[in-house]
């Protein structure tokens, strides 16, 4: 772990609750697909759960986060009701869109889930319009864009940036670098070694931090949350970390490294903050193996209340749409 300030052990707690579930809702999507229960478009976040985790335990409620495809663990560290997730997931009614919107639609502003987008970089530019409008109602709210490397290469990544900065807008751009952009390795496509370089030109604190490190990642997310919250402006994170799996699930991921993705893995960041939380006395074994005997039966009932759920009716075509077409 960083040599940093280590939060306390109910943070600790919290940060390792939020990530082993990510973990298990994201193992629970590959077994349903890969059995055929669900068949379902689907992009693992697999191996980035702790950036999610440092950056949601540092936020309140009412704070907002605008998210991507690849996005399901910063939904679940947001703390979206599991049924709700998975109604949507698959394309039913009790989804947070009645099952109208699908994986790369999800949005629950009750708990400031505000947008799942499918078109890359577009989470930026949208989670400033949220976060205008904090600052124009003098709120002490904050908005979290997330986006992975290949956004940063994106037009909107760069004006958002601008824009973000000239206004002091409260919000915290995090790059979830897991060096692959689709099926193209960060180096071949990015011209900056370090994402968080940029930042620099735009007159914003560039953040370059480990995200499979529990405490560097959180000392990052607080300072940046913080400053976006005292109205001092904006800051852009970059979380370094890996996706253990292609960048669609089923993909043969032929494109990445071999012995780089076996390393990653056999470094898996969950594994490694549960032995540390255990050594440092902050839980036993016995209490972590029953949160997460308990997050793996509720993610499951999840499941099979959304598969057993009705399919949305034909009227909701017409419903929540700027205009009905008329025949």
């Amino acid at each position: 772990m960083a040599n940093q300030d280590i939060p306390n052990q109910e943070i600790l707690l919290e940060m390792y609750k939020k990530s082993a579930l990510a973990k298990i809702n994201d193992e629970n999507a590959r077994r349903v697909i890969m059995n055929g229960s669900l068949p379902m478009i689907y992009y693992s976040p697999r191996g980035q759960e702790i950036i999610p985790a440092a950056i949601s335990v540092n936020l309140n409620n009412s704070d907002s986060i605008c998210t991507i495809y690849r996005g399901m663990h910063d939904m679940v560290c947001k703390g979206i009701p599991l049924e709700k997730l998975w109604g949507e997931y698959a394309g039913k009614s009790t989804g947070t869109c009645k099952g109208k919107g699908g994986p790369m639609h999800i949005t629950h502003p009750e708990t400031g889930c505000m947008l799942t987008t499918g078109i890359v970089g577009s989470s930026l530019p949208i989670a400033n319009g949220l976060a205008l409008s904090y600052q124009i109602k003098n709120e002490k709210k904050v908005c979290v864009a997330y986006f992975g490397d290949a956004a940063s290469n994106i037009g909107a990544f760069h004006e958002a940036l601008n824009m973000a900065s000239i206004w002091k807008l409260p919000v915290v751009f995090v790059c979830q670098n897991n060096r692959y952009g689709e099926h193209t390795k960060f180096e071949k496509a990015t011209s900056v070694t370090r994402i968080s370089d940029r930042a620099a030109a735009y007159g914003m604190p560039g953040i370059h931090v480990d995200g499979n490190d529990p405490v560097a990642m959180y000392n990052a997310a607080k300072t940046a949350i913080d400053r976006a919250r005292n109205g001092e402006g904006p800051t852009l994170i970059e979380a370094m970390t890996f996706r253990f799996y292609g960048h669609v699930f089923g993909d043969q991921d032929g494109y990445m490294d071999k012995e780089e993705k076996a390393k990653a893995m056999a470094e898996d960041p969950l594994p490694k903050f549960r032995a540390w939380l255990i050594e440092q006395g902050y839980a036993s074994e016995q209490v972590l193996m029953e949160l997460e005997v308990a997050f793996d039966k509720q993610v499951k009932e999840a499941i099979a209340s959304a598969l057993s759920a009705p399919w949305p009716e034909l009227g909701e075509l017409n419903i929540d749409v700027l205009a009905a077409a008329q025949h």
